[in-house]
């Protein structure tokens, strides 16, 4: 920003006194906002272009909804740019993302579409989809392989059964998931507290989020998840509560019980701080080096001349993997 102040910081000031501004008329609070210049910059910067549809749409979000009155707007701009962070449209209508009122604030939460969408984006996905299941369609279902059989032909009824979602990749590597209607609901009541909430996305559009959630769990454990499709699954559910000074976000789990895939996402770095250290340079140096070059040759001969010769036997498999995945993406 221009004046040194974080985005959180714009948001929760109004007027020339810099005074916190209350949760009554929304509208005209969110109307306040976007017309600050500092505002429109910092939206313009996440989105690379001129922000005024965007900022439009998130008046058209709040107008266009009674269930917004008395909702922190605040909260309802933060979700907006966790949204414009991940490039995704916050329009209803479209299902890539929403900002869902609740306990007073708002929400940001992925859509089944949003998540379709940063997949795509990594360039590493040859096929991906997620679909519901009717009664008699389901042939078999492998939960060791993951292989799942359905024939449209059987269908018996208009019943839906279960939903199933897959993805294959450019490599060859495929993954499926089943899961029956109850094994959805038991999940949304474990993990969302909004679950019975009349304005919660299980009981307004129960569908869309079933969609979501078994293709949500599927790309969790089996994905390729790039930096996007991580913030992504780390902001679902979650009230944006500021923005810290690297630009990065943070968020509150009001709606969550804590034992989300956003767990299994944070695992690996604290399993990493565990490590014991080595006084050999860490990979972190050599993978450093290796992002200077562009031919997988000279990443070979760094791995093999330094990373080898500097480090313990048993770092020489971290910083090879290392060096794999920064040669896989120099390729590309």
């Amino acid at each position: 920003m221009e004046d040194g102040t974080t985005m959180k910081e714009t948001i929760v000031k109004s007027g020339t006194n810099n005074t916190v501004v209350k949760t009554t008329g929304v509208l005209a609070n969110i109307k306040q906002f976007i017309a600050k210049d500092d505002v429109k910059s910092r939206f313009r910067d996440i989105l690379h272009k001129n922000p005024g549809t965007f900022l439009g749409s998130i008046v058209s979000l709040v107008s266009g909804s009674t269930n917004f009155d008395g909702i922190d707007p605040n909260t309802i701009m933060m979700g907006a740019m966790q949204a414009a962070t991940l490039d995704l449209p916050i329009n209803p209508n479209l299902g890539f993302a929403y900002i869902i009122p609740y306990k007073g604030k708002a929400q940001f939460q992925m859509g089944w579409k949003g998540f379709v969408q940063l997949a795509l984006r990594t360039g590493d996905y040859k096929t991906i989809n997620t679909t519901e299941i009717y009664e008699g369609e389901l042939i078999s279902r492998d939960r060791l392989s993951g292989i799942i059989v359905i024939d449209e032909e059987q269908k018996t009824s208009e019943k839906i059964i279960g939903y199933v979602a897959f993805f294959s990749l450019k490599n060859g590597f495929e993954k499926s998931l089943y899961m029956s209607v109850e094994e959805l609901a038991k999940h949304g009541k474990k993990f969302s507290k909004s679950y019975n909430s009349p304005l919660g996305g299980w009981k307004t559009n129960e569908h869309a989020m079933m969609l979501k959630t078994v293709l949500k769990l599927l790309l969790s454990k089996y994905g390729i998840l790039s930096v996007q499709m991580q913030d992504a699954i780390r902001s679902d559910q979650a009230v944006v509560t500021g923005e810290g000074e690297d630009g990065s976000l943070t968020y509150e789990y009001v709606d969550s019980n804590g034992d989300t895939e956003t767990k299994q996402l944070e695992q690996p770095e604290k399993e990493k701080e565990q490590e014991p250290t080595s006084e050999a340079a860490p990979p972190e140096f050599f993978i450093n080096q290796i992002s200077q070059v562009s031919t997988t040759k000279q990443v070979e001969k760094i791995l093999k001349d330094k990373a080898v010769q500097s480090l313990g036997a048993g770092d020489k498999s971290k910083v090879d993997i290392a060096g794999m995945q920064k040669i896989k993406e120099i390729g590309k």
